[in-house]
Order: structure tokens, then C-alpha cells, then sequence
């Protein structure tokens, strides 16, 4: 089994990439209003800002998922869950963390073949600039990495998904 040192610096990573999001997106923000404001006074906007939010929207997404995992802050349906029995609710914990765990490797994997061939074979990505296509799949294998490594996490029996505080919206 890992030790403490490895999850502490996971930690950090998954922190790090959590801050890079925020960022980011704050970037993206700041792109779509300078955007507007060029727009708006009639002037041309530079024609990179779209392509740019795009790809920060999937940066965004990419790096904020293993945090989610960890704070119990994506979608989690459980009506089903709650209603087994107590015996059967941890081998179906158990099996959904190890699937969550396969599809995220899944995802890194292909997402990091997609990367070395985009990145061998020199594609870009046409739109109102040019893009090395690579930039597309480039967070894919460390973020869903990441994600099965946190999914791991509930598997050892770190935590579970299904107990303690719901992340709730307040309305």
C-alpha cells in the first residue's frame, strides 16, 4: 500500500493543477470581456480569443476533475446505493470505484496516444489560428491519471464516496 508521503504529494499536484484551473479560467474570462469591450466600440477583435477560451473550457474541466473526485464535488447519484444492504453496499462500492478507476486509465491512455500521434505526425488544429493539435490531448494521461489515482484512494479505504457530508448546493 502507498504511504502517507505518496498522498500528501498528490495532494499538492492535485492542488496545483486545481490553482492552474482557476487561473486559467479567470484568463478565459478576461479574454471574453476584452472581446467584447473591442466589439462593442467597434473595432475588430484579435482572432485568437475564441480558439483560446475553447481550449482553456477543456484545460478548466481537465485540471479541476481530480479535485472533484477528492472533495466529493461531482455528481453522485445514490438513491439505489443507500437502499442495498449493508453487505452488498460495499462490493458494489468497491466495483464502481474499480470501473471509475478503469475508465479514467482508459481515458489516459488514448488521450496519451492521441497526444504522441498528433505530436509525431505535426497536426494542427485550423480555426482562426493554427494550433499544434497535440494541445488538445496533452493534460488527458496526468489529469485522468490523477483521477484514477483519487478513485484509488476510495478503493484502498482511505474514504468512501457514499458516507459523510453531501456536497449540497445551498439554496
Amino acid at each position: 500500500m502507498m504511504g502517507t508521503l505518496w498522498w500528501d504529494r498528490q495532494l499538492k499536484v492535485v492542488n496545483a493543477f486545481v490553482v492552474t484551473a482557476g487561473v486559467l479560467i479567470l484568463i478565459g474570462i478576461a479574454l471574453v470581456i476584452v472581446d467584447v469591450c473591442i466589439r462593442t466600440v467597434g473595432l475588430k477583435p484579435p482572432g485568437f480569443t475564441v480558439a483560446t477560451v475553447e481550449y482553456i473550457l477543456l484545460y478548466f474541466v481537465l485540471l479541476s476533475a481530480p479535485y472533484l473526485v477528492r472533495i466529493k464535488g461531482h455528481v453522485l447519484t445514490d438513491m439505489v446505493f443507500r437502499r442495498l444492504p449493508k453487505g452488498i453496499r460495499w462490493w458494489v462500492e468497491k466495483f464502481i470505484y474499480l470501473l471509475c478507476i478503469i475508465i479514467s486509465l482508459i481515458f489516459a491512455s488514448v488521450g496519451g496516444f492521441l497526444f504522441y500521434e498528433a505530436l509525431l505526425l505535426g497536426y494542427m488544429d485550423e480555426r482562426s489560428i493554427d494550433i499544434p493539435y497535440w494541445l488538445l490531448y496533452v493534460l488527458f494521461p496526468p489529469c485522468f491519471s490523477l483521477i484514477a489515482l483519487e478513485f484509488s484512494r476510495y478503493l484502498l479505504g482511505a474514504e468512501s464516496l457514499y458516507e459523510g457530508e453531501l456536497q449540497l448546493d445551498s439554496m
